[in-house]
């Protein structure tokens, strides 16, 4: 117990310094110090010189921008916890399993006017997004429960087929706009990109997150007891059918509502609760907690980097991710055993 505590304690202290970090470094980088004095001062609630030229890039472009990327990368993280608990396989997480590039392809049917004009007047990007999000997981969900039981392949599979195929639905929709403006914008967004966050992103993201988070830190022994197996789950009192329908939405909706904001961004889900678990073991009371903060401070650095990578170039943060990402989730597949540990 001591030991999970002061691991949670340890990233709980990495949060203002990785903050700054992230504000500090940039296309133009600024001052350290200064960067985490801002924070602070706008943590404490005092107001900036309003003629001071980089607090105000601080707080007007920096600041909503790594908070962004902190919250996606929680929110992430989370959801991929709740989806290896569903599917009891450290492997599954929200872009390989078809989650991501699902609500991707509704957001982009809806931004591009792809959609019905009676479905579209009724919705808009983020519920488009979740929309795309739930049919996606619901049907990788199906396909791999043939038979009574939950094939790990066939969900590995299914995950990778329908992913491919909602992003061909992606690009496709993309190169058929009209409107080249739009479609480039989109052909970033796909990649995944915070540029040109702004404080009104915020508020949905992190509402959608915390909730999200707190229901599934409820549900810590349910998640526990799923880990063991249905049926054992079942002789605990889990009501698991329910638990799986929860599940299934809550992960469609983080996921939706994050993708709607700062595009596909893969494998966080993967990375971080696996490299929680080892530090923390499988109780989901220290698991989740651990990937909220672990999952945002990652995502922070992946997004300092694709502005600093390149010279006078920002590349999509689901470039860096994908380079961290593909060969640890290669060695989970090399590993003879890769069940939760």
């Amino acid at each position: 117990m001591k030991k999970e505590l002061a691991i949670l304690l340890g990233l709980l202290t990495l949060v203002l310094p990785v903050l700054a970090t992230g504000v500090a470094l940039g296309p133009v980088s600024l001052p350290f110090a200064f960067s985490m004095q801002t924070i602070v001062d706008a943590l404490m609630g005092q107001a900036a010189d309003p003629t001071d030229r980089m607090a105000q890039i601080i707080l007007q472009i920096r600041l909503p921008r790594v908070l962004t990327s902190f919250t996606v990368g929680a929110g992430l993280s989370v959801v991929g916890v709740a989806m290896q608990a569903l599917v009891r396989n450290p492997l599954a997480e929200p872009y390989v399993l078809g989650i991501s590039s699902g609500a991707s392809a509704g957001a982009s049917l809806f931004y591009l006017g792809f959609l019905p004009a009676f479905i579209a007047a009724r919705i808009d990007i983020t519920l488009a997004a979740f929309l795309g999000a739930l049919v996606s997981i619901s049907i990788v969900y199906v396909v791999a429960r043939g038979g009574g039981s939950l094939s790990v392949s066939r969900l590995l599979l299914a995950g990778v087929a329908l992913a491919s195929f909602m992003a061909a639905v992606s690009s496709f929709v993309t190169f058929a706009s009209p409107d080249l403006n739009r479609m480039r914008a989109v052909l970033f967004w796909l990649m995944g990109s915070f540029s040109g966050i702004t404080w009104s992103d915020l508020p949905t993201a992190v509402i959608v997150t915390v909730v999200g988070t707190l229901v599934l830190i409820s549900q810590s022994r349910s998640l526990d007891a799923l880990l063991t197996g249905e049926e054992p789950a079942r002789s605990l009192g889990v009501r698991v059918e329910g638990l799986k329908k929860v599940l299934i939405v809550l992960a469609a909706l983080v996921t939706g509502v994050l993708v709607s904001i700062s595009g596909a961004i893969g494998f966080i889900g993967l990375i971080i609760p696996h490299s929680i678990r080892s530090l923390v073991g499988v109780n989901h009371r220290f698991v989740l907690p651990g990937s909220f903060l672990a999952g945002g401070l990652f995502l922070v650095l992946a997004d300092t980097i694709s502005q600093v990578i390149l010279p006078g170039q920002q590349i999509p943060v689901g470039i860096v991710t994908a380079l961290a990402g593909v060969p640890f989730f290669l060695y989970l597949l090399r590993r003879s055993d890769y069940q939760f540990k």
